[in-house]
C-alpha cells in the first residue's frame, strides 16, 4: 500500500530540509539504491571528464535518478521529494551518501 503523499511543506534552510529528507528515505533498499546511483554517477562523470566524451555526462543524471526513483515507487511507496524540492534534494542525495560512508547510519 502507498503512503499517503507528503504535505507541501516550507523550509527555509537546507538543515530544516535534510531529517525530512531522511524520512522520506527511510527504507534500507531505497537508501541503497540512492547510494549505487550517486556512486554511479560519479563514476560515470569521472569517465566522461577522463574520456572528453562530455555527451555522456548525461547518462551520469539518468543512472543517478533512475537508480533513486525504483528506490522510491517500488521500496519507499513514495514519491521522490526531487518533484517538491528538487535543489535540497539533490543536495540531500550527497549529503547521504556522505553521511553513510562516515558510518553516520549505524546507530539507526
Amino acid at each position: 500500500m502507498a503512503k499517503p503523499a507528503s504535505e507541501q511543506k516550507t523550509f527555509n534552510s537546507f538543515s530544516e530540509f535534510y531529517p525530512f529528507y531522511l524520512k522520506e528515505h527511510s527504507n534500507p533498499v531505497c537508501r541503497a539504491l540512492h547510494y549505487i546511483g550517486s556512486s554511479g554517477a560519479l563514476v560515470i562523470l569521472g569517465h566522461a571528464l577522463y574520456t572528453g566524451i562530455y555527451s555522456s555526462i548525461i547518462f551520469a543524471l539518468v543512472f543517478g535518478y533512475a537508480c533513486a526513483w525504483v528506490g522510491h515507487f517500488f521500496f519507499e511507496h513514495n514519491k521522490p521529494a526531487t518533484f517538491k524540492y528538487p535543489f535540497y534534494s539533490f543536495l540531500g542525495d550527497w549529503v547521504m551518501l556522505k553521511d553513510f560512508l562516515l558510518g553516520r547510519f549505524r546507530k539507526e
